[in-house]
C-alpha cells in the first residue's frame, strides 16, 4: 500500500512518462460498448490518484472509483472533488450495487498473492457487474515475458522538483520482487525513498480458469497502446 511521500512521487514519475489515460480510457470505453452497447456506468478498481477515472467520467454517465491507499485517495480526492471514491481491497470489497463495466489497470492483479486470492478477486468484481457487464484487467507480466534482473530508470521534473526512480526486478518462486529507489530532491534538499513490492506470475490459463470459475468468459487481446494486453471478460 502508498503511504503519502510513495504516492507523490509515483503520480509525478507516472505523469512524466507521458502515460495517454484520455486516449486509454477512451480505448477501454470502446472495448466495453463493443461488448455491451449503451453501458452507462463503470467502477475504476485499484483507481490510484484517478489518472484513467478523469477521462472514464467523461465517457460515462456514472463513473466510480475504488483504490486501498488513502494516500492515492487522499490525490484523487483533490482531482476530482465530483466523483465517488472508496476505500476498499479489491479482493472483497462490497459496494452494495452492480455496474456495466469494471476496469482494474496498471497491473494492479499482480499484488493477489495467490491462485485462491485471484480467485476471489475475480468473484468479488464478478458480483459487482450486471449480467452482460464487461470486466477489463491489465495483467502483470506472464512467467515466460519475465525479464529476469530487469532494471528501470526515469527522471521527472515539476515545478523544482527532480524526482530519479530506478527499480529492480528479480524472480522468486512465482513472484516477481521488485525493489525500487526513489532519490527527491528540491530547495529544501534532497531525500532517499525506498520501496518493494511483490507481484504474483499468474499464466494466462490461470487467469482465463479464474474468470471462468467467477461466470466470465474472457479473452486475451494486445492492443498497441497496453504493452502487457489485457483480459476483457463479460458476465454470463
Amino acid at each position: 500500500m502508498y503511504e503519502a511521500a510513495f504516492a507523490d512521487v509515483y503520480d509525478l514519475i507516472h505523469r512524466h512518462r507521458g502515460k495517454d489515460y484520455a486516449a486509454e480510457a477512451a480505448e477501454l470505453a470502446g472495448l466495453v460498448r463493443d461488448r455491451r452497447p449503451g453501458a452507462g456506468s463503470v467502477l475504476d478498481v485499484a483507481s490510484g490518484t484517478g489518472g484513467h477515472l478523469r477521462f472514464l467520467h467523461e465517457l460515462f454517465t456514472s463513473a466510480e472509483g475504488l483504490e486501498i491507499s488513502p494516500a492515492m485517495l487522499d490525490i484523487a480526492r483533490q482531482r476530482l472533488p465530483a466523483l465517488r471514491l472508496q476505500q476498499g481491497d479489491m479482493r472483497d470489497f462490497d459496494l452494495g450495487r452492480t455496474f456495466d463495466a469494471i476496469t482494474l489497470m496498471f497491473s494492479s492483479i499482480g499484488y493477489v498473492e495467490s491462485n485462491a486470492e485471484l480467485d476471489q478477486t475475480l468473484r468479488c468484481l464478478a458480483r459487482h457487474l450486471v449480467p452482460g457487464g464487461v470486466v477489463i484487467i491489465e495483467p502483470w507480466v506472464f512467467p515466460d515475458t519475465f525479464d529476469p534482473g530487469y532494471v528501470s530508470a526515469d527522471l521527472a521534473r515539476d515545478n523544482g522538483r527532480t524526482v530519479a526512480r530506478v527499480s529492480h526486478s528479480i524472480q522468486e518462486g512465482d513472484a516477481v520482487k521488485m525493489t525500487v529507489h526513489y532519490i527527491s530532491a528540491d530547495v529544501t534538499g534532497a531525500r532517499h525513498l525506498s520501496d518493494t513490492h511483490r507481484l504474483r506470475l499468474f499464466t494466462r490459463e490461470q487467469y482465463g480458469d479464474a474468470f471462468a470459475r467467477a461466470g466470465c468468459t474472457a479473452e486475451f487481446i494486445q492492443p498497441e497502446r497496453f504493452g502487457r494486453g489485457l483480459f476483457v471478460g463479460v458476465k454470463r
